[in-house]
C-alpha cells in the first residue's frame, strides 16, 4: 500500500470513529427560558433535583429542557442538570420521557425555581 492510500485509509477510519463516538453522546439538548424578562443566576448542575411528580415546595417554572437521543439514562440526567443549571433552575420536573424505536432515551421537563 502506498503512502497516499495509507493517508486516505487513516482519514476514513478517523471519520468513522468520530461518527461512532458522536452517536454515543448525550444527543440534542435544548433549554429554553419561559419566564419573560426574568434572568436567574446559574446554579450548580450537581444541585439540580430531578422529579417525576410536582414537588411539595412552592415554585415558579422558569424554562423547559428537552433531551433527545441520549445513549443512556445517566448521560441524559447529566445533560438535563447541566442545561437546567444554565437557566438558574433548582430542579426539573420530567413531564414526558421514553425510548425511541432505535433504543435511545429522550425526556422533556420543566425547569423550576423554588420560591423563597
Amino acid at each position: 500500500m502506498n503512502k497516499h492510500n495509507t493517508t486516505i485509509l487513516t482519514l476514513a477510519i478517523m471519520a468513522v470513529t468520530t461518527l461512532l463516538f458522536a452517536g454515543c453522546s448525550s444527543g440534542r439538548v435544548i433549554a429554553s427560558p419561559t419566564a419573560k424578562g426574568q434572568h436567574y443566576t446559574a446554579t450548580k448542575p450537581n444541585d439540580i433535583e430531578i422529579f417525576r411528580t410536582k414537588p411539595d415546595k412552592p415554585y415558579t417554572e422558569i424554562g423547559t429542557v428537552t433531551v433527545r437521543a441520549s445513549s443512556n439514562m445517566l448521560k441524559m440526567n447529566i445533560a438535563i442538570r447541566a442545561q437546567a443549571a444554565r437557566l438558574g433552575a433548582d430542579a426539573v420536573i420530567i413531564t414526558s420521557e421514553g425510548v425511541d424505536k432505535y433504543g435511545a432515551s429522550w425526556a422533556n421537563g420543566a425547569a423550576i425555581k423554588y420560591k423563597q
